[in-house]
C-alpha cells in the first residue's frame, strides 16, 4: 500500500536525523548496491544514501531504480541525498500517521 503525503512528511523529519549510510556512485544503481540497500531495509526500515557527482544518474533517477529494485517507497531526493522506507512485515519499528479518512 502506497504511503500517504502526511506519512511521507512524517518520514522526511525521521530522515533528517539519520546518517547515510550508502553511495550511489560510477557503477550506479547495480546488484551490490540492491542488496546491501535490501538488508539495510530490512534492518532499519528507513534510510538515507547519496547520489556522487560521478555518477551518471540524477538524484531522482538513482532514487527511483533503487526503489523499484527494492519494492521500497520513494521518500525523499534533496540535492545529493535520497531516502528511502520499506515496512518490514515481520518486525516493524516506525509506527507511520493514520489518515484522517473523509
Amino acid at each position: 500500500m502506497p504511503i500517504t503525503s502526511k506519512q511521507r512528511a512524517q518520514l522526511r523529519s525521521m530522515a533528517t536525523e539519520l546518517d547515510t549510510i550508502f553511495q550511489v556512485g560510477k557503477g550506479g544503481v547495480n546488484d551490490a548496491l540492491i542488496e546491501s540497500v535490501n538488508n539495510a531495509l530490512r534492518a532499519r526500515e528507513l534510510i538515507k544514501g547519496k547520489v556522487l557527482e560521478n555518477c551518471e544518474l540524477t538524484p531522482r533517477e538513482a532514487l527511483t531504480e533503487l526503489a523499484s529494485a527494492c519494492k521500497a517507497e520513494e521518500v525523499q531526493a534533496i540535492g545529493t541525498k535520497i531516502v528511502l522506507y520499506k515496512r518490514n512485515e515481520k518486525e516493524p519499528k516506525i509506527v507511520l500517521i493514520k489518515d484522517k479518512k473523509k
